[in-house]
């Protein structure tokens, strides 16, 4: 210990003969603080300081009183830059004189340590020795490990979103009056899927905020977010072979989860295990051409990003109806209209409403950042159209209503030169647009280029104009097929209309 105290000094106290009795030094340095700017932090760097003095030099002979008073003063920004500097020295000779003492005393944190009760304290090799016994039985599943390696679901699930698939699950059972028992266990396993694909989308998308909360993956690390939400997936399924065996021995009015895999006729019809199944293939088919044009820089026709969404996003509100459709007593009779279209259609509204909201939305930029789409590079409606339309097509349909700048000066938002609609890039004349792309290639952070991206979608391609046209034309078609299907079944719906009104004030609001 000597050693590194005399090195110590000859180090930092050499050249500085005012210096080596430290504890004037102290006293100035308290001297010259003021009374303001405490701090816990700073209070805790001044003892460590003076302790390490203390054993160095043997000099000081400070109340506990004295000692607080010189941790709150010194606190102030006051301080003269050599007692910063030299408590800073104290410091990192104590960072060596710590280290020295936990070598002599080796050993973690019990912290560290797990408190799960053990029917060895370890290091007694012959308990191996039963060890085929031991591992002959599955050992129950403790809580309290379930919890932890589900804790960054429920961190997520704890903070629930919009929740537009349950309000469409209680929609849809006005015409399929599924058993409310069923219903719940639906309502979970659908909430469960839903989730555990939020943290896998925001692992791949690199995403920073989810429902204004940062996401799981900034928390408790990606490993743990991956294992997590597929450990859910096989979850859901656990769920519905529970809700089978609770069906097998319940009352005999409530049908299993899982029909019978043949009808009355004997026609081969799919299990429910096997409709998710096939819907959850769905899924990661739609996000992994989602990610392909992403990482390859592919921008898609509207044609495939339409059959992306079907698969990825309609994936999800399908399976929910299918569901419900196996438990359904009205939909067993002949006759029953088909639902899967509506639900199709709805889905891609939904997610058309979902690029437009990123893009335009304040709301959204609270949740979950200002145009996080251009920052992830992702293809999303209003950009496809952007990248793929023509400027020189746009401009023609546009110049007669769009008025150029005055001279001399920018049109201008958020700070931001805004593009004039009637220049065109240099040699873009009937050549597809560029800019949008680019900068979807350098996946911008900065709010100055977002903001110009923005502005271009809107000014230039009208890529806005564009969206709200397309989401009004599907809700036209939402709005038929509803009310075709309750004269067909003879019962009203006004909670599934008010779901797409909800949408549609959403988009028309902006």
């Amino acid at each position: 210990m000597r050693v590194e105290q005399d090195d110590f000094k000859a180090r930092h106290w050499r050249d500085e003969p005012k210096y080596l009795d430290p504890e004037p030094a102290l006293v100035t340095a308290c001297q010259e603080a003021s009374e303001r700017d405490y701090s816990a932090s700073a209070t805790a760097l001044f003892k460590h300081s003076i302790a390490f003095l203390h054993t160095a030099f043997g000099s000081f002979d400070l109340s506990i009183l004295s000692l607080q008073q010189l941790a709150f003063r010194s606190s102030s920004p006051s301080v003269s830059p050599q007692s910063k500097e030299r408590l800073c020295l104290s410091l990192s000779s104590i960072s060596v004189l710590e280290a020295n003492s936990k070598m002599a005393h080796p050993g973690p944190s019990i912290a560290n340590l797990s408190q799960t009760p053990s029917s060895t304290t370890g290091g007694d090799a012959s308990w191996y020795n039963s060890m085929l016994t031991h591992l002959s039985t599955q050992p129950p599943w403790p809580s309290d490990k379930e919890d932890a390696i589900l804790e960054p679901y429920t961190y997520l699930d704890s903070n629930p979103g919009k929740e537009v698939r349950t309000k469409l699950i209680e929609a849809f059972n006005v015409w399929l009056q599924v058993p409310p028992r069923k219903l719940d266990a639906i309502c979970n396993v659908v909430r469960m899927l839903h989730t555990a694909s939020l943290l896998m989308d925001d692992v791949e998308d690199n995403s920073d905020l989810r429902r204004g909360i940062p996401v799981a993956h900034k928390i408790y690390g990606v490993p743990q977010t991956i294992n997590t939400a597929n450990y859910v997936y096989f979850l859901v399924f656990s769920e519905i072979f529970r809700m089978n065996e609770d069906s097998t021995s319940a009352r005999t009015d409530s049908p299993p989860l899982s029909p019978s895999t043949t009808t009355a006729t004997g026609v081969a019809k799919a299990t429910v295990e096997r409709l998710v199944v096939d819907e959850l293939i769905n899924l990661h088919r739609g996000q992994g051409m989602d990610l392909l044009w992403r990482d390859s820089l592919i921008c898609p026709t509207e044609e495939e990003y339409v059959e992306m969404v079907n698969n990825k996003t309609g994936g999800l509100f399908r399976i929910a109806v299918k569901l419900m459709l196996s438990q359904s007593p009205p939909a067993s009779a002949a006759g029953f209209p088909d639902l899967i279209p509506v639900v199709n259609l709805i889905g891609l509204l939904f997610q058309i409403l979902d690029d437009f909201m990123n893009l335009q939305s304040s709301k959204y930029a609270e949740n979950k950042g200002f145009a996080e789409d251009l920052t992830e590079g992702k293809f999303s409606f209003p950009i496809i159209h952007s990248i793929r339309s023509s400027v020189a097509h746009e401009i023609t349909s546009t110049s007669a209503t769009t008025s150029e700048p005055t001279s001399g000066s920018s049109a201008q938002e958020g700070g931001v030169n805004l593009p004039n609609p009637k220049v065109l890039p240099t040699g873009a004349t009937g050549a597809a647009n560029r800019q949008i792309l680019n900068v979807l290639k350098q996946r911008p952070t900065d709010l100055a280029t977002k903001q110009y991206a923005v502005s271009y979608m809107r000014n230039v391609t009208n890529s806005f104009d564009y969206t709200t046209d397309v989401l009004q034309r599907l809700y036209a078609q939402a709005c038929a097929e509803i009310q075709r299907l309750e004269t067909h079944l003879g019962i009203p719906n006004p909670g599934l209309k008010s779901i797409l009104e909800a949408l549609r004030s959403s988009w028309t609001s902006i």
